[in-house]
């Protein structure tokens, strides 16, 4: 059974200070994508779960959930 991906990434995404296009930059993907992420309509490879965790500086766990 799939369960619906929870996602903090705006709350930390705003605690450091950047737009959401400034984070899409930072990590290589669209804004659109960023926007996608934060209402958890998409869920992101784990390459890119764990560079959006690098660039937040929080473990990647603090970002997702399920």
């Amino acid at each position: 059974m799939k369960g619906k991906l929870h996602t903090t990434l705006q709350e930390h995404r705003t605690r450091a200070g950047l737009t959401q296009e400034e984070l899409a930059r930072k990590v290589g993907v669209t804004r659109q994508t960023v926007i996608a992420i934060e209402k958890g309509n998409y869920a992101p490879s784990v390459a890119l779960a764990l560079t959006l965790a690098k660039v937040l500086r929080v473990p990647v766990e603090t970002l997702f959930t399920i």
